[in-house]
């Protein structure tokens, strides 16, 4: 088993699809950069913290970009988002059978902030395109960093959301709750409260995961082949069962807000002895979604 959270972008990007077949777009050489970096004094990458392409999955064309999380938390700026966006764009163009996003990131980067936001709502807007013409758009979420912010938003605009129990996702980060709202709102350090909270076990639990896997890149390999056929276009159908997710969440949320509010909510959620939840593997865990 290889752990998918240990592995660079580019070493997710040759395992999880079929060998050597990557193709990348403005690579490294081509040294296409952030123009912000610099007047910051801050280092730059040479693929500014995305690696973006063909590949084949089980033969099938697919479209793949990988968020390297060792580079400023990858953060999306100017070039980061552009790129996304030329990738998607280009879906339009050549309809691969599927886009996939192996997702690792905390967001926009605060030295590109404005940059970065127009990026991250210019990338949602190109995936929503790329599902309307019927092409799955499916992330892979199971980075060290988790998958926070713009990038959290992107995630769920998503055809399906796949994520290890490692994997986290959330609109903000648990630092950023922190900085903003105190330590007895959040604390960052806990880290048994950062995946009850964030983790992929609880998103699959509440609705928010399509699918979970464990922390192996062959389980993502998997999960991503039976993907392919996720397409799932926004309707007036799917937008109301969304709504409906979220509304009965909202009714069960306070009844879970005087304790442990994760484990609360999935007691309310019909799963049996929640406690337990944090201690179950995968497979064992698979079983306890109800919704």
């Amino acid at each position: 088993m290889i752990s998918f959270a240990e592995c660079s972008a580019r070493e997710r990007l040759a395992r999880v699809f079929d060998a050597a077949t990557f193709h990348e777009w403005l690579p490294p050489t081509e040294r296409v950069i952030s123009p912000h970096l610099e007047q910051l004094g801050v280092p730059s990458a040479f693929d500014d913290g995305v690696a973006i392409g063909r590949a084949t999955l089980e033969g099938h064309t697919v479209f793949v970009a990988a968020q390297e999380g060792e580079f400023m938390g990858g953060g999306v700026g100017e070039v980061h988002g552009a790129k996304l966006v030329g990738l998607l764009r280009r879906a339009l163009r050549d309809r691969p059978a599927a886009v996939l996003l192996l997702a690792e990131s905390g967001g926009v980067r605060l030295h590109e902030a404005n940059a970065g936001l127009i990026a991250v709502s210019e990338v949602m807007r190109a995936v929503l395109d790329v599902r309307a013409a019927g092409i799955p758009v499916v992330m892979l979420i199971g980075g060290a960093n988790g998958c926070f912010g713009g990038m959290g938003i992107v995630a769920r605009c998503a055809d399906r959301v796949v994520m290890s129990d490692m994997g986290r996702l959330a609109m903000s980060g648990p630092e950023v709750i922190e900085a903003s709202q105190g330590v007895e709102e959040f604390d960052s350090r806990d880290r048994a409260l950062v995946w009850r909270t964030t983790g992929g076990k609880h998103r699959w639990l509440s609705g928010d995961c399509d699918v979970l896997v464990k922390d192996d890149v062959a389980a993502f390999r998997a999960a991503a082949i039976d993907a392919l056929d996720a397409s799932r276009p926004v309707s007036m159908e799917t937008l109301e069962r969304e709504h409906a997710l979220l509304a009965r969440r909202l009714r069960l949320l306070p009844d879970a807000l005087d304790s442990d509010e994760a484990v609360a909510l999935w007691g309310l959620l019909g799963v049996a002895d929640a406690a337990r939840v944090p201690d179950l593997d995968v497979d064992a865990l698979r079983s306890l979604r109800t919704v």
